[in-house]
């Protein structure tokens, strides 16, 4: 089992500061360059840098919530989910697709439970393992 995991190149895990302007403040993110990789691919396929992504992604996480909390965790979820979302077709594998022409509520339906903030459905209860093993695909995907 650990093969699977100990066999990524040590660079995916390596971390890489980068910084960005937001609001006018500067400020640093360092992520893992595996993550900076997802981000990258999820800015690609709306047009946009991944500093223009970071910012929309903290605009909007503050207008929905109020604040942001521990934002690089928040990237860091954000990658994973995309992952996982793809793993299970709730988002198309074509990269020139973009996020933003995907109906929401649609890639949102009944996610497994701990996945969103809305109410828990009966359905999306019973598919937790089904999104552990959806995930553990994903991150398979992932660069080595």
């Amino acid at each position: 089992m650990c093969e699977i995991f100990i066999s990524a190149d040590p660079a995916s895990y390596e971390s890489r500061t980068r910084s960005v302007r937001l609001h006018g403040v500067v400020t640093s993110i360092r992520l893992e360059h595996l993550y900076w990789e997802v981000l990258e691919e999820i800015a690609r396929r709306d047009g946009m840098s991944v500093v223009h992504l970071i910012e929309k992604l903290y605009d909007e996480l503050v207008t929905a919530r109020g604040g942001v909390g521990n934002f690089t965790s928040f990237l860091r979820v954000s990658a994973l989910r995309y992952e996982a979302m793809l793993a299970q077709g709730r988002i198309p594998a074509d990269v020139g697709v973009p996020i933003r022409s995907l109906d929401a509520k649609a890639v949102l339906h009944e996610l497994p439970k701990g996945w969103s903030i809305q109410p828990e459905t009966p359905a999306a209860a019973a598919d937790t393992p089904a999104a552990g093993r959806a995930l553990q695909r994903a991150l398979t995907r992932l660069p080595h």
